[in-house]
């Protein structure tokens, strides 16, 4: 009885300090009073000393007390918090616990309370290694009470109720959060850290939060169907392979970044409410999310930092434009100084990207250069290179703004080599041109030669025409280019009809009239042999071609054919010459010329 006496009288103690207003750690100072209630003035210094001695000792039988009732819990195999009566029982003894260390470190300097201190805090320690594994127990209870198979089932359902488990259900609105835990156990989760927290132990009790909530991503990210490729991995791995990788990675980081990671800040924020610092709440969170985006983040750098060929531009721009999303969803869920560096992280990968994009376009400057003439193209048509190279910057124009900022302001390093986006594509165009030119000198006739221009400059015009990489290029280029054309063009005819229309413009005497015909007829009949196996893929440019040749020949022949037969030496002459064709003979046979392909 004597016992529970001290224990009320130090209960006492601790409820007149809070009705005071005090601070608990007041009730060592109240019970001194208490024990010495009724001692006169002029006490004597053994009647002091007995007060100590009796304070000492209940003290002592309060904190033997707590021991016994904690280590009944501590001792126990079976988890605490299978049982609310038990856990809420052991809650209130650490309660005890902790606030009787308080009020012993406010009575230091004496020798007894000292060793009562060493005594708690060995208690303490004891009680916090429990907590942590307590800790552990209600996360792990609570991710055994659904079937995650069940809930990642691939339907869309976006009423997700509070206390459902989510994992990686596929959505297309990404405005949801995600509960996946329920109130319940966030209230124990909640109630376990504060405790450590008060115990010193809040760094264990994040890394226990943070090595559960790390599986859930893991496992949520695995469903996502990302490979989680290393970086030798993703070097060695082929591009087709990587294009699809590329594409899943762009879904995974969305979700990760518009749905996982705000739900588990919000979860963080309600396990760890309460705490008298952010910190852990804050450290916890980086510790949950940081493997994760390391993952995401070295795929992306592992592209950035492959092979440059010219054919990974467009996903390369899809992971730069991806990740310039993610940065402002990084500077609001990673503000504290705890995850900064992830966010700085994905600001260098976004610039290594970039640079890899200008990397991309040496290449194709490289790959326009040593494309070598070979043989004659077939026919004059449109040239690979041609295709290749128009289509190729027609579809990279889609990403105007991006690479507008990637080619003109984030490449201002010391030593490296920037052009505008616009100076860019002019200079691809103009070592296209110079790598065309090269290639029509492989043509051993000169009329050949002007078609081949002429087909491929038509097809680098039109592809430059009413659309984005026109905008870019600018309406002078576009001038120009038309002017280069009509060149062709006109050269085309200078060099082979105008040699054949001359055999007509003779005024010869009968007989040379008469000569000029038949060679005239042999070299018409030569040059549409020829030219109708030339290509003309454009049918505008075909008609036009057809349309300048007919307007150069039917004058010239009609005007030959007049002359010949009101020559004054036709008088006499048995019949009329023999005209091998009409004007509509030859129209026809000029409609022939050129084929499509």
């Amino acid at each position: 009885m004597a016992e529970a006496g001290d224990e009320n009288l130090y209960a006492a103690a601790r409820d007149i300090a809070r009705a005071l207003g005090k601070d608990p750690s007041a009730a060592g100072d109240i019970l001194q009073i208490l024990s010495g209630y009724g001692a006169t003035g002029n006490t004597s210094s053994n009647s002091r000393a007995s007060t100590a001695s009796r304070g000492d000792a209940n003290l002592n039988r309060s904190l033997n007390s707590l021991e016994r009732q904690i280590s009944s819990y501590i001792v126990e195999d079976r988890p605490i918090w299978s049982d609310p009566v038990d856990s809420r029982s052991f809650l209130d003894a650490v309660d005890d616990l902790l606030a009787m260390a308080g009020d012993l470190r406010s009575m230091a300097g004496d020798k007894s309370v000292a060793v009562c201190l060493s005594r708690a805090d060995e208690l303490i320690q004891q009680v916090m290694f429990r907590l942590q594994e307590e800790f552990g127990y209600v996360m792990d209870r609570a991710s055994e009470t659904f079937d995650s198979d069940d809930e990642f089932s691939g339907e869309e359902d976006n009423d997700i109720g509070y206390d459902q488990v989510i994992v990686a259900r596929p959505v297309t609105d990404y405005k949801i959060v995600i509960e996946p835990l329920q109130s319940s156990v966030i209230g124990d989760l909640n109630a376990i850290a504060v405790r450590m927290v008060a115990g010193g132990f809040g760094k264990e009790c994040s890394r226990v939060y943070s090595s559960r909530r790390r599986e859930f991503l893991e496992e949520s990210l695995s469903r996502l169907h990302l490979r989680g490729l290393s970086m030798e991995e993703v070097q060695d791995s082929p591009w087709q392979d990587l294009e699809d990788e590329i594409d899943r990675w762009i879904k995974a980081v969305t979700m990760v970044f518009r749905v996982f990671f705000p739900s588990e800040r919000l979860l963080c924020d309600r396990v760890f409410s309460d705490l008298p610092v952010s910190s852990v709440t804050d450290l916890s969170f980086m510790e949950v999310c940081r493997g994760t985006t390391t993952q995401l983040l070295n795929f992306a750098d592992a592209i950035a930092l492959g092979s440059r060929l010219p054919e990974r531009l467009f996903k390369v721009m899809d992971l730069y434009e991806a990740v310039e999303d993610l940065i402002p969803k990084m500077e609001t869920l990673f503000s504290n100084k705890y995850c900064s560096p992830l966010k700085h992280e994905a600001v260098a990968i976004q610039k290594r990207l970039g640079e890899a994009v200008r990397g991309i376009f040496m290449e194709l400057e490289n790959l326009i250069r040593r494309d070598p003439p070979k043989t004659a193209f077939p026919g004059g048509g449109i040239h690979p290179i041609t295709r290749y190279v128009m289509n190729y910057l027609r579809a990279a124009c889609k990403s105007r703004q991006s690479l507008e900022q990637i080619l003109d302001h984030t490449g201002n390093d010391a030593g490296s080599e920037t052009r505008p986006l616009s100076v860019q594509l002019i200079w691809v165009l103009e070592l296209l041109e110079s790598n065309l030119e090269g290639k029509k000198r492989t043509y051993r006739d000169p009329p050949l030669c002007f078609l081949f221009m002429m087909n491929n400059g038509k097809y680098i015009l039109d592809k430059a025409t009413d659309n984005e990489l026109g905008s870019i290029l600018g309406e002078d280029w576009i001038v120009k280019h038309a002017a280069k054309l009509r060149q062709y063009h006109s050269n085309f005819l200078r060099s082979s009809w105008n040699q054949v229309v001359a055999l007509l413009r003779t005024e010869s005497p009968y007989s040379k009239l008469i000569e000029n015909l038949k060679l005239f007829k042999a070299r018409f009949d030569e040059v549409c042999l020829m030219q109708s196996q030339w290509v003309v893929t454009d049918e505008q440019l075909r008609e036009e071609l057809r349309s300048s040749v007919a307007g150069i020949v039917s004058p010239a022949y009609s005007s030959f054919v007049g002359r010949l037969k009101a020559s004054p030496e036709i008088n006499g002459r048995r019949g009329e010459p023999f005209i091998p064709y009409t004007v509509e003979d030859l129209e026809l046979r000029i409609k022939g010329l050129f084929k499509e392909r």
